[in-house]
């Protein structure tokens, strides 16, 4: 919420200039320094007749929402809104009683669109809920539709409103990088703002895609991917030479004119021109043949499987589209799926699966619509769009993209050719993943009933919360939080606590477990205190069920904590493991009741242990990310029995000490005056195992 919602101000004009209309512009002007918000007045006003509604389906008006008032007087609040609403384009906010924003919309005329939710009748029951929530509309008036429509899409993305399709899962797109900095470019995975110099490739559906084809590249083109400060420090060639995926530019095992041509080759190849790289590739290795040159004419085979490797891991790879991205949407069961496909330079670099979060009313056509305002918020548009289904707003989409980009972006529905065939393609993908999703879903559903039956909750939790700690001898310790509901793991809302408190003893689970929890509910407490305010969203912000990893003792600390914090209405369970460690043979507590054994192969016990060794993996994950930060700030001296010979030794064999963390048993125990003894402690302490 902007800080100065209870102001009263008229609407301001927002500046359209063709520079600064982008989404960027759109997301500063929603600041509250920049958009204040226009806040109605309570006066009595008449709805303009001559309205834009597209809300079939009549509900009782008189119907109450529970806990949200009623039809009656959510329309009285619009109504007394529409008198001072603009004709001209803007952006609307509806809030309730608790200024949380309930949904935001655009309108060509904000004043006519306002009226349509006035009407007596015709409301589906969505909206009708939403208008029975209203208390408060909220208006910033814009120059352009087309601006309105960016101003939207930045407000949906920030306030995340509950009656508005939701795009979820919005990470960045990874990206390749062919650095422009330094006489000999380096090949890296990119995210974020692209301000580094050098060429960007991209965007690729999953950083797999980006991985897989940066190693296929490294061995066609032989192109360095080490930082800048290790290139720098070599003196003889690292491993990646030796196993042929860099050609050696660190020492003059190429020389600057065959680095560039390499280069050269792989920006060519990046760049849609395939082919022709690999006609040139071939032509050499007959060269090299006919020449007797049998070895370059095998480094020229080996690079040319390498290309044939890429592709044919992209699938399908289009003759006739240049550049595009391809959506396609699939609906079932009330869920939605959006398919995304990224075509570049002729290449299909990967697709990626959305479920956004749409009420089942909304039709195909609406969620998508919706979908690509959000998505193409913070991420640049290519210079076509292809979709599945025709939405209503595509010509207004096209102008944002237009301007938000600086060149012509064309938003088409193809029906026939090469694009159509695109479009199917990734219809069948989306059909296909809203499958398995619901079978996930129903799966998911039937072990959280199951929870309810073997624990007799009160209710199907819809947010689980599973803690868990880790540690050395009460070094580099670390806290972590899961979370798990009816759509599975929501990796997104994964939180990792560094113990901060000095006053703990080396080791202290308890002291750690009062120091996470009381982090994570006095924060919970002061951002959303009233616990039992769980509104209809898929994930609410508090759990119904917190799991802790250990015994009754762990169970009775986390009970006394939360009894200080006063947090009430969320079910506690700890879960101590079985004799010698056995999975199968866990023991379940829970406050006041006597302990639960379930069945080794029952399914909830097995959904059990998916959560709290989910929490464990998260939680070593964590550890080790901060110990291998200790280490490398500390060097080699932590590890005993490693002096400064053997610690020049391995960095004289290795290069670097992430060299060393990489490095096998048997790759350690090869370098001079490092004993097997020696050897095995150094993997250990890169590699310790943990129950």
């Amino acid at each position: 919420m902007d800080n100065d919602d209870t102001e009263t101000s008229k609407p301001r004009p927002v500046d359209a200039t063709a520079e600064d209309t982008g989404l960027g512009s759109a997301r500063r002007r929603a600041s509250a320094a920049d958009v204040p918000p226009q806040e109605l007045d309570l006066a009595d006003a008449v709805p303009d007749e001559d309205d834009e509604g597209r809300l079939p389906e009549p509900v009782d008006e008189a119907a109450d929402i529970a806990g949200e008032g009623t039809f009656a007087t959510g329309r009285a609040a619009i109504e007394r809104a529409v008198k001072l609403a603009p004709t001209s384009p803007g952006v609307y906010r509806m809030l309730n009683a608790g200024s949380d924003v309930l949904y935001v919309g655009k309108a060509k005329n904000v004043k006519k669109r306002l009226a349509s939710y006035a009407r007596l009748t015709g409301h589906v029951a969505r909206i009708a809920r939403m208008i029975a929530a209203t208390v408060t509309v909220e208006i910033v008036s814009t120059a352009t539709e087309t601006e309105a429509l960016l101003l939207e899409a930045n407000l949906i993305k920030q306030l995340r409103p509950r009656f508005n399709v939701l795009l979820r899962d919005d990470k960045s797109f990874p990206y390749i990088l062919l650095t422009g900095d330094h006489w000999a470019p380096q090949i890296l995975k990119h995210r974020g703002a692209q301000t580094k110099p050098g060429r960007y490739y991209g965007p690729f559906a999953s950083v797999g895609a980006v991985n897989r084809t940066i190693t296929a590249l490294q061995r066609a083109f032989l192109v360095r991917s080490c930082t800048d400060s290790f290139f720098e420090g070599r003196t003889r060639p690292c491993l990646l030479f030796q196993i042929k995926r860099c050609s050696g530019p660190c020492t003059g095992e190429i020389d600057f004119p065959g680095y560039s041509e390499l280069v050269r080759e792989a920006n060519d190849f990046l760049s849609g021109r395939s082919r022709a790289v690999k006609q040139e590739l071939a032509a050499e290795m007959e060269k090299a043949s006919a020449d007797l040159e049998f070895e370059s004419a095998a480094l020229y085979r080996d690079r040319l499987a390498a290309l044939s490797a890429i592709q044919s891991q992209q699938g399908i790879n289009p003759r006739t589209v240049e550049e595009a991205d391809v959506f396609a949407i699939h609906q079932e069961g009330g869920f939605s799926c959006v398919e995304v496909f990224f075509f570049r330079t002729g290449q299909n670099w990967g697709n990626r699966a959305y479920f956004p979060r749409a009420d089942k009313s909304l039709t195909a056509e609406e969620v998508l619509g919706s979908f690509l305002a959000q998505f193409y918020d913070d991420k640049p548009a290519p210079k076509l769009i292809l979709l599945s289904h025709r939405i209503e707003e595509e010509e207004l989409l096209a102008s944002a993209l237009t301007i938000k980009s600086g060149f012509k972006v064309e938003v088409t529905t193809p029906k026939r050719g090469e694009k159509k065939d695109l479009v199917t393609h990734a219809l069948t993908n989306a059909r296909e993943a809203l499958g398995r999703k619901l079978a996930d879903t129903a799966t998911q559903t039937r072990l959280l009933d199951g929870l309810v039956t073997s624990l007799s909750l009160p209710r199907a939790p819809k947010r689980i919360e599973v803690y868990d700690n880790s540690h050395i001898q009460g070094t580099n310790a670390v806290g972590a939080m899961i979370v798990a509901g009816p759509e599975g793991f929501l990796k997104n809302q994964y939180r990792k606590f560094n113990i901060k408190s000095e006053n703990l003893t080396p080791g202290d689970d308890y002291g750690m477990m009062r120091e996470v929890l009381q982090r994570r509910f006095k924060r919970l407490l002061a951002e959303a205190p009233d616990a039992a305010a769980k509104d209809d969203d898929a994930t609410p912000q508090w759990p119904d069920l917190v799991i802790i990893d250990g015994g009754l003792g762990q169970l009775n600390a986390v009970r006394e904590i939360f009894t200080e914090l006063g947090v009430t209405d969320v079910t506690l369970m700890s879960v101590a493991k079985g004799p010698d460690r056995d999975a199968g043979r866990e023991t379940l507590f829970l406050p006041d009741r006597p302990s639960i054994k379930l069945e080794p192969r029952d399914p909830v016990l097995y959904f059990i242990q998916r959560l709290r060794d989910e929490a464990h993996r998260f939680v070593i994950g964590s550890h080790r990310k901060l110990r291998k930060k200790d280490i490398r700030e500390a060097g080699l001296q932590e590890i005993p029995g490693i002096g400064p010979s053997r610690k020049r030794a391995l960095l004289h064999h290795f290069g670097t000490l992430k060299e060393i963390e990489r490095a096998s048993l048997a790759d350690l125990g090869k370098v001079p005056g490092v004993s097997a003894e020696s050897a095995r402690k150094i993997f250990d302490f890169f590699h310790p195992s943990h129950g």
